[in-house]
């Protein structure tokens, strides 16, 4: 065999040679070094402490998308009244071949003339973009909401030429009553509007459009802890007034011609006890009929109704 044989002649072939070589390349040494510490079970990629790792990340990162990345309108009655009461939209999405009918059209209309970007999209896209895929065929995008301070609100309305009107809202979970409130607060003169930045309805796209606008002028404030800004609100002279069922005086009875601060609780649990302590008197509505009470933006709509009108007489 050619290589083996000791006949003349007989050569192999460069790169053929088989069998064992001089040496092991490291093969043996990198065997013998050892692999250092075992990781953590979260940084093991297979290992259930890692897959919940990650699904906490993920959790996690879907709630701060929520709170503060830009919101999603979806369905043309929506989209339609958050351009009417002139949200501050981004862009709008339409769905290539949708169906087209007043409301489109008048979407469509509006954002041009606001100056908004109109953006054709295929259908899939915009049911990737929404969680139940009830788009009909269009999707308004709105910024998040960018929230005053409490110290430049209460500076800004306490300088003012007419006393100072704010309201706090302790335990309102509904955004449809934040724009509400809203509005009334700017119908009757107020100067802001205050929320806690946890466990609060915030200013969604919802609370934009029941404002119908007024979100747009009157200045929110989130403040990380609503007791202690009470405290400080009512050291810069402002009288705190709760407004709850279960009241120390009627409507009728409180003066609203100086510095005030109204303080709305939630219809069902009301004002929280270290709230309620926080306040300087405690304000009902009187009921003339059967009901117990009032819806919470009916109910702030009703005193700052009477206290402009003390202001105004």
């Amino acid at each position: 065999m050619a290589g083996n044989s000791k006949r003349r002649g007989a050569v192999r072939k460069p790169g053929t040679k088989k069998g064992p070589t001089v040496g092991s390349g490291g093969v043996r040494r990198r065997g013998l070094e050892g692999r250092g510490a075992t990781p953590a079970a979260k940084d093991r990629v297979n290992h259930p402490a890692a897959k919940r790792a990650a699904k906490a990340a993920r959790k996690q990162q879907g709630r701060q998308r929520k709170t503060d990345d830009v919101e999603l309108v979806l369905g043309r009655n929506p989209v339609v009244e958050c351009l009417r009461a002139g949200v501050p939209a981004t862009a709008l999405y339409v769905a290539l071949g949708a169906e087209s009918d007043e409301r489109l059209t008048e979407s469509v209309t509006r954002a041009a003339d606001s100056g908004i970007a109109i953006l054709e999209v295929p259908r899939t896209d915009l049911d990737r973009m929404s969680t139940n895929g009830l788009h009909q065929g269009i999707a308004l995008q709105v910024p998040p909401y960018q929230y005053a301070h409490p110290d430049d609100l209460v500076k800004s309305a306490t300088t003012d030429v007419s006393p100072a009107l704010l309201v706090a809202l302790d335990n309102i979970s509904d955004p449809r009553n934040l724009g509400a409130i809203v509005r009334s607060v700017s119908a009757f003169g107020g100067h802001g509007v205050l929320i806690p930045q946890r466990r609060s309805a915030s200013v969604t796209a919802v609370a934009w459009r029941t404002s119908a606008g007024a979100a747009a002028r009157l200045p929110v404030a989130r403040a990380t802890n609503l007791n202690r800004t009470l405290k400080d609100w009512a050291n810069a002279g402002l009288q705190v007034v709760g407004l709850d069922a279960d009241g120390d005086i009627t409507v009728d009875e409180l003066d609203g011609s100086g510095p005030i601060l109204v303080v709305v609780g939630s219809e069902g649990k009301g004002l929280s006890r270290l709230v309620r302590e926080n306040c300087d008197v405690i304000v009902s509505i009187p009921m003339a009929g059967p009901t117990e009470s009032l819806n919470a933006s009916v109910a702030a709509g009703v005193v700052l109704a009477e206290i402009a009108r003390q202001r105004r007489s």
